[in-house]
């Protein structure tokens, strides 16, 4: 990392989940999981960060759900809402805060659209879109699905999950409702507002070209399809009744598309977070302006690439050079639950509160970190969960915390301050290079740094065994170990919390890469808490 970037503010911006239930196991697995872990390694390197994020509440996706369950869209998501805020206190993820979607957020959106509107940024143009005969609506984003023109496969307005390409208007193949599969869908000619996208085309091109080396392949193939076409404009109104209201007299009655309420959304959440900081700005976007030269990191999903990697991009762009923009963000694949897509309208589906009710809250984020979709399709099973996290972490973790409090008892070295050798220090600074270059932007990779926690795991039970099997107690052999262990659980405490926490309290060290000195004469020993195994409360929460 440069002098420049450690002494820049990370904006970290987890992008806001749609309120229309509680959180699974598919959306931590992604970008909540991978969001927290960078910012605690960032926090624990000294630097500034915000981290934050809210709900996504004007989705036509709140809307078909809300029918579907006999809820008014506004129940839906306020219930979503808190159940979603306290999933994620449960998981740990450190967000600085999680902003409500209320009249300040409708503010903040109508500034950044209206100023882009007074400075004809925007076009009329007039569409055919998906039309309900039965109801006499206009059928958008996730009230119609059908066959996407690009690969085919079945998918939701606005965007394909598959291929990750946008389907505009009259676009999807045999269009039919979400809510009422016997419903006769027709098109219908109407007038909106867009964003002309191919005004962008230089700078979209531009800013990829700059971030390349940074962003994963399929994130990157997709980049160069989408620019290998013409891009389709992105609406900005549509006509339909929920939503915010677009006070643009051109489209009376419309409400603003819920996509392009993205990057004014993710300020808003921002400023929101920094307040909870102890901060105080005079306007919501203050935090994301060029002159202040923020690190701006995006963590979504694959599905979510193309608004936020090229619609909310260009919205930022067309307000000539006011915002920074991302220095780069992470994307993931789907995450599968026992071999099949998650489905909460069949019944596929798991909790993620339900799963912390019966497993340790560090054993699923561990689990989560090595099975994670970083650039392919993964998948969750319980029977993954108990071998991989028993295996591999629990099991190995209390055999090492039981030789070393045998060692030290049978050493007679309680309360001492055990030696430390040059090869130990040595050892220890080469496990700190390799974690943060698994936490670091230029590889990040939870599976890689789940997958070292293991191997320096299985590293020092080996050595344990062999110290504990030395009769004349080699000390600086054992000052050695416990160097080793405090660097293992310093580097692992961005995934595991709860033990970091623990073994720091225990041995008097703060598990932060900016505060310990990793290059000691001399280290006192200390005792290490055990693991939980599944089916144990997670009450060291």
């Amino acid at each position: 990392m440069n002098e420049r970037d450690a002494a820049r503010r990370a904006i970290i911006i987890d992008t806001p989940p749609t309120s229309n239930g509680d959180l699974h196991v598919g959306h931590l697995a992604g970008p909540f999981m991978a969001a927290d872990v960078y910012a605690r390694f960032l926090r624990s390197n000294g630097r500034p960060v915000v981290f934050s994020s809210g709900t996504d509440d004007s989705q036509t996706y709140v809307l078909a759900s809300a029918r579907r369950k006999g809820l008014t869209p506004e129940e839906l998501s306020g219930r979503s809402w808190h159940e979603i805020r306290s999933t994620l206190a449960g998981m740990g993820v450190s967000l600085d805060g999680f902003a409500p979607y209320d009249d300040r957020y409708r503010a903040s959106v109508l500034k950044f659209l209206t100023t882009l509107h007074l400075a004809g940024r925007f076009r009329e143009k007039t569409v055919m879109l998906p039309y309900s005969e039965r109801t006499g609506e206009y059928l958008v984003e996730g009230l119609v699905c059908g066959y996407c023109p690009i690969c085919l496969v079945e998918s939701r307005g606005g965007l394909c999950e598959t291929c990750g390409h946008q389907n505009n208007f009259d676009e999807l193949i045999e269009p039919r409702s979400t809510v009422d599969p016997d419903d006769v869908v027709t098109h219908r000619e109407a007038r909106i507002l867009v964003l002309p996208m191919e005004e962008y085309r230089e700078r979209l091109t531009a800013f990829y070209r700059e971030r390349e080396p940074r962003l994963r392949p399929h994130t990157m193939q997709l980049v160069r399809e989408v620019l290998a076409r013409p891009l389709p404009d992105f609406p900005i109104t549509y006509p339909i009744g929920w939503g915010i209201p677009a006070p643009f007299p051109e489209t009376p009655g419309q409400r603003i598309n819920a996509w392009a309420e993205g990057m004014p959304a993710v300020m808003y959440t921002t400023a929101y977070a920094a307040e909870r900081l102890g901060e105080r700005h005079a306007d919501d976007d203050e935090l994301w302006r060029a002159e202040h030269d923020p690190e701006v990191v995006y963590f979504i999903g694959f599905d979510n690439v193309y608004f936020w990697g090229f619609t909310h991009i260009a919205a930022l762009m067309a307000h000539e050079g006011r915002y920074a923009l991302p220095d780069t963000f992470i994307s993931n694949e789907f995450y599968e639950l026992e071999n099949a897509k998650f489905s909460t309208s069949l019944g596929h589906v798991l909790y993620t509160k339900d799963l912390l009710n019966e497993v340790p809250r560090d054993l699923v984020r561990f689990y989560l970190a090595i099975s994670c979709p970083e650039h392919q399709q993964t998948n969750f099973s319980r029977e993954a969960l108990a071998k991989v996290s028993g295996d591999r972490l629990v099991r190995p973790w209390n055999r090492l915390a039981g030789l070393l409090g045998k060692i030290v008892a049978d050493a007679g070295a309680e309360g001492m301050s055990l030696p430390v050798s040059d090869e130990g220090r040595r050892r220890a600074e080469a496990v700190l290079a390799r974690f943060r270059a698994c936490y670091e932007l230029s590889g990040y990779s939870l599976t890689r740094a789940a997958n070292l926690i293991v191997g320096q795991l299985d590293r020092m039970a080996r050595e344990a065994r062999l110290v504990h099997e030395d009769v004349g107690g080699d000390l600086v052999r054992l000052g050695d170990l416990f160097l080793d262990v405090r660097v293992l659980v310093t580097c692992a405490s961005p995934i595991l919390i709860d033990l970091a926490r623990a073994t720091g309290e225990a041995g008097g060290f703060s598990c932060r890469l900016d505060a310990g000195d990793f290059r000691p004469a001399r280290i006192a020993p200390f005792a290490l808490p055990l693991l939980g195994t599944l089916g144990d409360a997670a009450d060291a929460r």
